[in-house]
């Protein structure tokens, strides 16, 4: 991986747990909330840090961080498809 690339991971990670940081216990964040976080410009390239956002929670799942949900429900990081929220771990 590119030293580049592996800054924006770790970003991406920081951004997550912050934004949990600042929200209250319960809350949960989309990964764009990251994305958007990281993203250093003003058009809405955002949008291809997406996936390295989802790949962040599942990094941090492992770690035992965070958890990612669907309807409200924690789901298997590697089986997931379509939208998600990241919630700290319980």
């Amino acid at each position: 991986m590119a030293d580049s690339e592996q800054q924006v991971d770790l970003r991406l990670e920081r951004a997550i747990l912050d934004l949990l940081e600042r929200r209250g216990p319960t809350a949960s964040i989309c990964p764009s909330d990251a994305a958007r976080a990281v993203y250093r410009g003003d058009d809405d390239g955002w949008r291809a840090l997406m996936e390295p956002a989802r790949d962040a929670a599942r990094r941090l799942v492992v770690a035992g961080e965070v958890e990612i949900t669907q309807a409200g429900s924690p789901v298997e990081p590697t089986e997931v498809r379509g939208p998600i929220r990241i919630r700290r771990a319980r």
